[in-house]
């Protein structure tokens, strides 16, 4: 299998001054180093330059024996000086296997140490997801999901990525990556509103609730306002045809509740080291287990949200503030659906946070809507996508950032 989109060698983009900082690349799978990993695209095990070791799941079992092997990227340069990356990753992890992403960045003549940023499987029977705590340094920190340059530190300019693949010892079952990216950014103030040029456009995506789970599962958080992301990504799914089978659902443990691939969602989704089920690039990877494709960037405005609309790609989007119309009135961090735009330019969404799925489907005011989500959390979205369909063209002459 080969990546969906091509990827080029990185070429930079100038960074213009009026213009939010923000990159999004491909690794190119083809070059970088490895050892013990074979493949171009995906990534797999080798037959030989096997690492062995003893694994400790802080959450589950300890001392479990794994083979290993591990690829990492060559340097990505950056456009501009950075402060924020987030990583994504689309891979497949058979029972018994699991993988993880680290990154490492440099500038003025330093480098990083390398920072974890995920192991991930995509069940959790042999160990659990987790992000890393404990990792900050003079150059930064791990935050969840999202690397952050300390205060203080040196310059940015390039990073590179680590994934190694891990399978029990025993095993014939092997990991596999079919794609590895990072975006990075920098803060900037973004022009709110930004202009509305296009046509109206209302998505069909699938309205389900997190507050009709409120209480569900509370090995998971146990669902309301802690369950947004992964409601939000299961109306995505839902919209792009992907859901978990009958069988899947009908395996699940435990009591059987309404729209359970909410609920399968949150359980595989779920960072152990977070204690919840909103780690960005966990809910892309657990959508791309369906045969889509995935990652998660920032973008600079409605206007390009629309880029993704118009092609008939829902976009999940991360808000953190106070907007008119939401449930609650004001939030520290959720996620809702992007459907589409009325002929104002307003944001049709399909927002969790209602009493019941009824309730779901509403319209933000284009303003109030971009202050909570650039203003918010710089304009974080999941861009979840069929496998292989085209993507948009990014905006000429800036950086691309998906």
């Amino acid at each position: 299998m080969i990546p969906s989109t091509p990827v080029p060698t990185p070429t930079l983009v100038p960074q213009p001054s009026n213009a939010p900082a923000v990159s999004f690349t491909r690794a190119d799978l083809a070059r970088g180093s490895s050892s013990g990993v074979t493949g171009t695209g995906p990534l797999v095990l080798a037959a030989s330059g096997l690492v062995t070791g003893s694994y400790d799941d802080p959450y589950g079992q300890r001392g479990i024996a794994y083979q290993s092997g591990s690829w990492t990227s060559d340097w990505i340069p950056v456009a501009f000086a950075f402060d924020e990356l987030v990583a994504s990753w689309n891979a497949e992890t058979p029972a018994t296997t699991w993988i993880t992403l680290e990154m490492q960045a440099r500038g003025t003549g330093r480098e990083t140490k390398f920072y974890t940023m995920m192991t991930w499987s995509s069940g959790d029977t042999d160990i659990h997801r987790t992000s890393k705590p404990g990792q900050r340094s003079a150059d930064g920190d791990v935050s969840i999901d999202t690397f952050k340059r300390a205060d203080g530190a040196a310059p940015l300019d390039s990073y590179r990525l680590r994934v190694t693949l891990y399978q029990r010892s025993g095993s014939t079952e092997t990991p596999s990556v079919q794609m590895l990216a990072a975006m990075v950014s920098t803060p900037f103030k973004h022009e709110i509103p930004s202009p509305f040029d296009g046509s109206a456009i209302d998505l069909q995506v699938p309205a389900l609730s997190q507050e009709e789970h409120k209480g569900e599962f509370p090995e998971y958080d146990g669902g309301g306002e802690a369950w947004c992301s992964p409601t939000s990504t299961a109306m995505v799914l839902g919209a792009l045809g992907a859901s978990p089978s009958d069988d899947e659902l009908e395996k699940f443990p435990g009591p059987t509740y309404g729209d359970p691939q909410v609920d399968y969602a949150a359980r595989y989704t779920y960072d152990w080291n977070y204690k919840g089920a909103g780690n960005w690039p966990a809910n892309v990877a657990y959508a791309t287990r369906f045969g889509l494709d995935g990652f998660v960037t920032r973008l600079r405005s409605l206007s390009e949200a629309q880029r993704f609309i118009a092609m008939s790609i829902p976009l999940v989007a991360s808000i953190n503030g106070d907007l008119p119309g939401f449930l609650f009135g004001k939030t520290n961090g959720h996620l809702l659906v992007i459907r589409g735009f009325d002929t104002n330019g307003d944001v049709i969404t399909n927002d969790p946070a209602a009493p019941t799925s009824d309730d779901v489907r509403k319209i933000y005011n284009r303003a109030d809507f971009e202050r909570v989500w650039l203003g918010g959390s710089g304009g974080i979205v999941y861009v979840i996508y069929p496998r292989g369909k085209a993507l948009p063209p990014n905006v000429p002459g800036l950086p691309p950032n998906w």
